[in-house]
């Protein structure tokens, strides 16, 4: 690890066993010349604490930094497509940034605008849901061409990352983060004579982008979701979606690849 990246600032929700077990990593990394922080916008490291939805949050609270690292520890016995380090296993943390065991991979992120104002990144997802018992009509375009007419209850648009979760969980592909594309899944699409879409999930390259116009048919207020978030956005005229140019850079042991937690979590 750089002499340069010594400034740590951990992102966790406090309860009394993390706190005890934190405050011994603490002292190990002031012992190894880290320094801890108190707002995130000092650090050259930011640290989550939990699982991947802490990692998720970590990285949206501290604005998709592009000048630091993001590295996730486990603080439960659970598999994390986003956390190489388990909270009870300090020293291989420590030992692994002093003797560069660890590598830097760069995670894809998508830019979600609304309405044409307000603009989002996500490193899992974003979905459009209807929040009302029928179903939501969105007019889908790729670049300027209209690709189809979805009728059903959403459409998920996941980052490779992302492609492991929500999406995965409707049959979606899982996809490799070395590759700059973005998947769209549908949510229990209607198909029949009367209506018709693809009925399955496709992968736009990040040269692409994609819009949703939401029809105004009495189902003005879906719901959004971004990574793990909702947001409270109303009357949604259209979404755009394209691949941002920013990356989340996280730290990875050197032996433990993204397949490899793939296998591991799921296999």
């Amino acid at each position: 690890m750089s002499d340069q990246r010594r400034n740590l600032y951990f992102f966790y929700q406090p309860t009394t066993d993390l706190n005890d077990k934190l405050e011994s990593l603490f002292q190990l990394a002031r012992e190894n010349d880290f320094h801890i922080v108190d707002n995130s916008s000092d650090a050259n490291i930011i640290i989550a604490v939990g699982g991947d939805g802490t990692f998720l949050q970590a990285v949206r609270k501290t604005g998709f930094r592009q000048d630091c690292l993001y590295v996730g520890i486990r603080s439960e016995n659970e598999a994390g497509l986003y956390c190489d380090f388990d909270i009870d296993d300090h020293d291989e943390m420590i030992d692994a940034m002093k003797n560069s065991e660890v590598e830097v991979r760069r995670f894809p992120v998508i830019e979600t605008t609304i309405n044409n104002e307000s603009t989002f990144s996500c490193l899992n997802e974003c979905s459009v849901r209807s929040t009302l018992i029928k179903s939501i009509v969105i007019d889908v375009y790729i670049d300027e061409l209209h690709f189809e007419t979805f009728r059903g209850d959403g459409l998920i648009i996941a980052t490779p990352t992302g492609s492991t979760a929500y999406n995965k969980s409707i049959n979606g592909a899982v996809v490799d983060p070395k590759l700059p594309c973005f998947q769209i899944s549908e949510l229990a699409s209607l198909n029949n004579n009367r209506y018709r879409t693809l009925g399955s999930s496709f992968i736009l390259s990040g040269e692409r982008t994609l819009k949703l116009n939401v029809r105004q048919d009495g189902n003005d207020y879906p719901l959004i979701g971004m990574d793990n978030e909702a947001f409270s956005i109303r009357n949604i005229h259209d979404v755009t979606i394209k691949l941002s140019e920013s990356v989340v850079k996280t730290v990875k042991l050197k032996n433990n690849t993204y397949w490899d937690r793939v296998k591991r979590t799921f296999l």
